[in-house]
């Protein structure tokens, strides 16, 4: 079963670190980032792909209610307060499940179970992207894909073939590519796990190619390439 990728928005350090441990002990859940603010939390949801939000109400700045009116395209949402009164406005914004606090593991798994069900059946995977470079469009078999790099508006493929030139974003691609195939390492960088031959320092080597390992990445690249052959 794919695991929902979630973030974790309280600006009590308590609640946080309790969702945080609640979500290490469930094993369709992974953790990608906890935030104090709904400041921090805008950042983090434009850097990374977020499947489910833990979101808290009652924040000082920008409550939990307006952050989440505020937001283009939502996530799953489940609401984290201590205070009764915006149920019903909460569930008037199709959020996936109301926790009052405290709430026990029992109760929060209730919650992922409900956000679960909001899934939609997956796709079938591909084996290739579609790519449209200089004026023609061309089958890149994901085999063959080393890793991508960001350059503002557009994104380099290096293949085992050369390079492809198109518009996109790495966050685009983090959606559409298989995640047990391919991680970001850095916000300029996503590569293939089974083309990384090197781990040094902050780099990772594809076929003699340095690259960048950003620090809010490492832990997670870490794990998944120390991990790959068990």
């Amino acid at each position: 079963m794919h695991k929902l990728r979630c973030l974790v928005v309280d600006d009590e350090e308590l609640a946080r670190v309790l969702v945080a441990n609640y979500t290490s002990r469930t094993k369709t859940l992974e953790l990608v980032g906890t935030c104090a603010n709904p400041l921090e939390a805008m950042e983090a949801l434009r850097e990374q792909v977020v499947d489910l939000l833990f979101l808290d109400i009652q924040m000082p700045e920008l409550n939990g209610i307006d952050f989440l009116k505020s937001m283009p395209r939502k996530p799953l949402v489940v609401l984290t307060t201590a205070y009764s009164e915006y149920a019903l406005e909460g569930y008037d914004l199709n959020v996936v499940d109301y926790l009052l606090k405290p709430f026990s593991f029992e109760r929060f798994l209730q919650a992922v179970h409900k956000a679960q069900d909001r899934l939609p059946a997956p796709a079938p995977k591909k084996n290739f992207l579609m790519v449209k470079s200089e004026h023609k469009v061309h089958r890149l078999d994901l085999e063959e894909l080393l890793y991508v790099q960001s350059m503002r508006e557009y994104v380099a493929y290096y293949t085992t073939h050369g390079r492809l030139l198109a518009l996109g974003s790495l966050k685009q691609l983090e959606e559409e590519l298989p995640s047990d195939r391919f991680l970001r390492i850095h916000k300029s960088y996503l590569v293939a796990l089974d083309k990384v031959r090197t781990l040094e320092g902050n780099f990772v080597k594809i076929q003699e190619v340095p690259l960048p390992i950003g620090a809010n990445y490492k832990e997670e690249l870490l794990n998944r390439f120390f991990s790959a052959g068990e």
